[in-house]
């Protein structure tokens, strides 16, 4: 019987941010070919994610609200999601 290594393994971790960016803001960081967002989770971390996963919630006003953001071990990210929604 051989006995196989353990991989240890970080897994995916989670981070919350709310987020209150108005049109304008947003138009400026597209504009200026921003390709990322940083942001404070709710417990202090900061967090860093491409500026193009928040497309699909812009409205006419801008992107707010509170956000989950996954991230796999290394720093990418998997899934941006608007929590309520």
């Amino acid at each position: 019987m051989t006995k196989r290594k353990s991989s240890a393994h970080k897994g995916n971790r989670s981070f919350v941010v709310r987020l209150s960016i108005s049109s304008d803001e947003l138009l400026k960081i597209y504009r200026d070919g921003a390709r990322e967002v940083i942001a404070r989770s709710l417990d202090g971390v900061r967090v860093r994610f491409p500026a193009n996963a928040l497309q699909k919630y812009i409205g006419h006003d801008g992107v707010y609200g509170q956000f989950t953001l996954i991230i796999n071990d290394a720093n990418k990210l998997l899934e941006l999601r608007r929590d309520g929604d």
